[in-house]
């Protein structure tokens, strides 16, 4: 009988692309078997559990586990290679790795970081140009995403070069203006590697989560990657890391206020908190962790207002005291006159009757 596979299997690369060629190929009843759990009636698997055989074949990524070269992977599996599967595929020294399907929750995490992260590359700029002196501007990175891939070169004694290869696609991958290998305009892949990559955790299996928190960890921390940011909305597997002295990431540790800054990005800085919590983009401009790059003409408008709408209350009430003023003035002037017509009426009575008087005496 032959051994049931399982994740304590170890099999070279190619035993693993022979064992999955044999999946694709086998009855229905053998390949569920060998996962352990049948897919249901759509055919596509649910959530699997830690018994599951890292073999299993999935509908959404039949060839993943297949053993290809590295010409074979940039020829044919780096970009969307089906037309009728939504697929995306790395490149692990040899073997393809289907890049997994997130959940809603982490893509409501990622999309929010990533639109935090363009506002801060659109809103940093930086003088002089690569190669041009002409005083131009230009963003402080830029953004790799869609799955863009980067090649990966790092040590590995169990290899007979003593050197792995990789073909990373990260769910948000930052190179700055002054990376060694500048990113053009037509390149449909980095050639050089990432200065800080970001992953939304895969954690379907252990097996997903162990490729984001521990394998990927160190091959970007070998390559030279400078920081390391894993992004979970459960909060299990969200870390933060730094690339240290001895090549090794160390974790980035919030300060009092549990804010979180990044190196490679001066002044791009979040709460930790605000990966839960999630807050619109017009209470962060407002906000002086994000306000340095988050809308920051936001709150020039919003105190602009502020000091328009006072000064508009200090012209009404100025306006308002004097229309007070003169009304109190009109009123005393209407007094006045009043009081003055009276002491006439008195005075012109009293002549009249001294008139009378003298007449009498008379």
């Amino acid at each position: 009988m032959e051994p049931k596979l399982n994740r304590a299997t170890i099999l070279k690369p190619s035993e693993i692309a022979l064992s999955k060629a044999a999946l694709r190929d086998a009855p229905r009843e053998q390949v569920e078997q060998v996962n352990g759990r049948p897919a249901d009636d759509t055919g596509i698997p649910g959530r699997w559990e830690e018994e599951t055989s890292d073999t299993a074949v999935s509908p959404l990524a039949p060839d993943d586990g297949r053993y290809v070269s590295k010409a074979e992977y940039w020829a044919k599996w780096y970009e969307h290679p089906y037309p009728d599967i939504d697929v995306s595929y790395e490149w692990n020294n040899g073997i393809l790795e289907a890049k997994p399907l997130p959940t809603p929750s982490q893509i409501e995490l990622y999309n929010w970081f990533l639109d935090l992260m363009r506002r801060y590359t659109q809103s940093q700029r930086v003088h002089g140009a690569r190669g041009r002196g002409d005083g131009s501007s230009q963003p402080i990175a830029r953004l790799i995403n869609l799955e863009t891939g980067f090649n990966l070169t790092m040590p590995d004694p169990a290899e007979l070069s003593g050197m792995r290869e990789a073909v990373r696609k990260p769910d948000i991958g930052v190179v700055r203006f002054d990376n060694r290998t500048p990113w053009e305009e037509d390149d449909r892949a980095f050639k050089g590697v990432c200065d800080m990559c970001v992953e939304s955790v895969s954690d379907s299996t252990l097996a997903e989560a162990r490729r984001d928190t521990e394998e990927k960890k160190r091959d970007y921390a070998l390559a030279g990657v400078q920081e390391y940011f894993i992004l979970d909305p459960s909060g299990r597997h969200m870390r933060f890391y730094r690339l240290g002295a001895g090549g090794r990431y160390e974790e980035i540790q919030p300060d009092a206020e549990g804010v979180i800054r990044s190196a490679v990005l001066p002044g791009f800085q979040f709460r930790r908190r605000d990966l839960f919590r999630r807050p619109d983009i017009e209470e962060l401009a407002l906000d002086e962790v994000y306000s340095g790059y988050v809308l920051p003409g936001y709150q020039a408008a919003v105190a602009r207002a502020d000091r328009e709408a006072q000064r508009a209350d200090t012209e009404a009430t100025a306006r308002q005291r004097a229309e007070e003023q003169a009304t109190l003035e009109a009123r005393r002037a209407d007094t006045e006159a009043a009081a003055r017509r009276a002491a006439e009426e008195r005075a012109q009575a009293l002549e009249a009757e001294l008139a009378r008087l003298r007449q009498q005496r008379s």
